[in-house]
């Protein structure tokens, strides 16, 4: 996988995790979601931006910008690591591909999951080829402020009955179809906020990894308000 090297000093992954996004910019709340992830499977957490979101406007920095910033905003994190696969593939960035291109790489029977907040969870319907995702991976549903998971949308309500675990280790017994809520503390930053106010020239100390805020500012991204 892509970005800083996975020492090998690390004991055995009993679950691979991705955590896929536009990260446009990445800020502290994704980072906490990784970190809470990280630490409730003992395992690794790759994060993978996305390069052409299929599902979200056209995003503000280039690609390789919002990957450099993972990059910035990973640095010194154990666990923690930036994967730029979906950059090298060519067209829409669907994470059914992604998902299929990593069950190849461990085969049938190594457990995988995608993290995902929860209200990019309650959306999951409208991904391209949804129904088959539960084949491939399991998902690690992050709590989010006001999207509740008790009732989720037609039809993925139906598609979700029977698969919630209770346990993390439920994960790491099967391949994929089972759903786990990663309790954490609420965080409250988007992305979308953050591009506003760094418009507005607000300080963002509090919500970006200072090696971040200083490649925004290089690279005078983000100045006109979204």
């Amino acid at each position: 996988m892509g970005g800083k090297e996975n020492p090998t000093t690390r004991g055995r992954v009993h679950l691979t995790v991705l955590y896929g996004g536009t990260f446009d910019p990445i800020h502290r709340g994704h980072v906490a979601i990784a970190e809470a992830a990280r630490d409730c499977f003992q395992t690794d957490v790759y994060l993978l931006p996305s390069a052409d979101p299929p599902h979200r406007p056209p995003t503000s920095a280039t690609a390789e910008q919002r990957a450099e910033m993972v990059d910035l905003a990973l640095a010194g994190i154990d666990g923690l690591y930036c994967d730029r696969r979906e950059l090298h593939r060519e067209g829409k960035s669907y994470s059914i591909l992604t998902l299929r291109q990593m069950r190849d790489a461990l085969g049938p029977d190594s457990p995988l999951a995608w993290l995902i907040g929860a209200d990019a969870f309650r959306g999951l319907a409208d991904w391209h080829g949804w129904p088959d995702l539960f084949d491939l991976c399991h998902f690690i549903v992050a709590d989010r402020p006001q999207q509740s998971l008790d009732v989720l949308p037609e039809p993925l309500q139906s598609a979700c009955v029977g698969r919630w675990a209770e346990h993390a280790e439920t994960l790491s017994a099967a391949p994929s179809g089972r759903l786990f809520r990663l309790l954490m503390p609420l965080r409250y930053e988007t992305s979308t906020a953050i591009r506003r106010d760094l418009a507005l020239a607000k300080n963002m100390n509090a919500a970006l990894a200072a090696p971040v805020l200083a490649y925004i500012q290089r690279h005078q991204l983000y100045r006109a308000a979204l």
